[in-house]
């Protein structure tokens, strides 16, 4: 990684002729003459005639539709900032989910502001950085300048691609500082943008924007609903990449397949959806194990829950639990059928007008009746229901919108979304499991260190659903023979 001159402060905070080097670069500084050099010789790169980004009309519909909802009041939704991994070297960014979903843009620093035309619409602009400046040397000097981190658009660029006027985010700072009139601000991004709004804003009225932006995105549009079936599908070959090299990471660890997973989601997509899951034996009870650095031993399982996130941010979540050896031992196909059923029960739950907790009590119906008729609790059914008293085993809730982040609509309020009514065009995973601790002395032995899930991405339809992972097997002898044959 090069290492000679690198500000130490923001490029858009920091002076237009000066910037700062490293501590202990190579180059003591630069001479006027490399400088005027450097200025000077570079051919005009300026893209015209670009076309609009695929989802453009879709996020021009969904601006309109939030400026109908808070008119008269400026709205101001930030893109965030780059985070710090260690010393001078950042997190990969990931813009905010509601700037990303309003705008199609993902670049640092970006915000998008909703300026009132009176008491009712809006004008939108977005404010980000401008091409870098060459004749200041940001360009060549900044750690963020185009010679080290690449090219960003310029802002008649962004203007053809998102279709919204755009200016310079530097600018923006100040100008919000002046500004007079209701504001409403996405909080905890941009640090930057809060301070200058900090005697305009107020934590409820944000905080009713917050829900406003999460809600709107429980019913996919067109686009959406397209990219989803893009991110699951790019998951199914990820899976299936997993299969065909079991025998690698059973000579290493789970880290193996985490890699092999992490391929795919890198070629095919942005990065994965969240951090994957690659749990196996005893690691598949720990519902989020992201360590990942666990042996693989035949004769266990793996679970695996990962997800493609496409280079429009909407990710899959899809979960299988398969036989590392490619077949289930009697104790392990028992669990793992017990599990099946109870998600085809969910799945059957899931249609326009049920309640959103119907595939949950579906779900978790089935496996209390299993647990009681294997002797672990004492029924009958509905007493456990109603204590709970499956939790032990069950131990989370069976699914969750999902979208362009896997837990979507989490700001949503109860009433509309765990309390509310399932509408086509929404999308939730299904995702019963079972999971018996390896110290736990209250089950037979053959059941410890057993864990079982099985997760798909469901969209409601106007007549029911449609399971877009369906190209994943589920079924135990299913399971097995899509894995005999992946191996070959």
């Amino acid at each position: 990684m090069a290492d000679e001159l690198t500000p130490e402060t923001p490029e858009e905070e920091q002076p237009q002729k000066t910037h700062k080097q490293r501590k202990n670069g190579l180059y003591p500084g630069v001479s006027d003459e490399l400088a005027e050099n450097m200025r000077t010789g570079w051919a005009d790169t300026e893209l015209h005639g670009l076309e609009p980004i695929a989802q453009a009309a879709h996020t021009a519909a969904r601006r309109a539709a939030l400026s109908e909802r808070f008119p008269g009041e400026r709205l101001v939704i930030p893109a965030g900032r780059l985070k710090t991994r260690s010393n001078d070297t950042e997190y990969p960014f990931r813009a905010s989910t509601e700037y990303a979903y309003l705008t199609g843009d993902q670049t640092e620093n970006g915000v998008l502001v909703l300026e009132p035309t009176g008491a009712t619409g809006h004008t939108a602009t977005i404010y980000l950085l401008p091409r870098s400046d060459r004749e200041n040397g940001e360009f060549w000097l900044s750690g963020q300048g185009e010679l080290w981190v690449g090219r960003r658009h310029s802002l008649a660029e962004a203007e053809q691609l998102l279709g919204i006027p755009a200016k310079d985010v530097r600018e923006l700072a100040e100008a919000l500082t002046e500004a007079e009139g209701p504001v409403r601000n996405v909080r905890g991004h941009d640090a930057v943008i809060e301070a200058a709004l900090t005697d305009k804003v107020t934590k409820e009225r944000d905080e009713e924007l917050r829900v406003y932006l999460s809600e709107a995105r429980a019913v996919k549009d067109a686009f959406e609903i397209g990219e989803l079936q893009k991110a699951v599908d790019s998951t199914v070959r990820g899976f299936e990449d997993v299969v065909r090299v079991l025998d690698k990471a059973e000579a290493t660890s789970e880290r193996y397949i985490e890699g092999t997973f992490f391929l795919r989601a890198r070629v095919e997509g942005n990065d994965v959806g969240y951090g994957s899951i690659c749990a196996a034996g005893a690691h598949a009870c720990t519902l989020h194990w992201v360590r990942n650095d666990g042996a693989v031993r035949s004769g266990d399982l793996l679970l695996l829950d990962a997800g493609v996130e496409t280079h429009s941010l909407y990710t899959a979540d899809v979960t299988r639990t398969l036989p590392i050896s490619g077949t289930y031992t009697d104790i392990q196909r028992k669990i793992y059928d017990a599990v099946y059923e109870s998600q085809e029960a969910g799945i059957a739950a899931v249609k326009p007008g049920a309640k959103f907790r119907d595939f949950h009590d579906a779900s978790q119906h089935v496996l209390a009746e299993k647990l009681v008729e294997w002797g672990l609790l004492e029924g009958p059914v509905e007493r456990v229901l109603e204590l709970g008293l499956q939790r032990r085993w069950t131990l989370h809730g069976t699914g969750h919108m999902l979208g362009m982040d896997v837990h979507d609509c989490a700001a949503a309020r109860t009433e509309a979304y765990v309390e509310g009514t399932l509408e086509p065009g929404m999308c939730l995973t299904v995702e019963p499991g079972l999971y018996f601790q390896a110290d736990d002395l209250t089950v037979p032995e053959e059941y410890r260190g057993i864990g079982v899930r099985i997760e798909d991405d469901i969209l409601v339809t106007e007549d029911g659903n449609r399971n877009l992972s369906a190209g994943l097997p589920r079924t135990s002898t299913d399971v097995e023979a899509w894995m005999a044959r992946l191996k070959g």
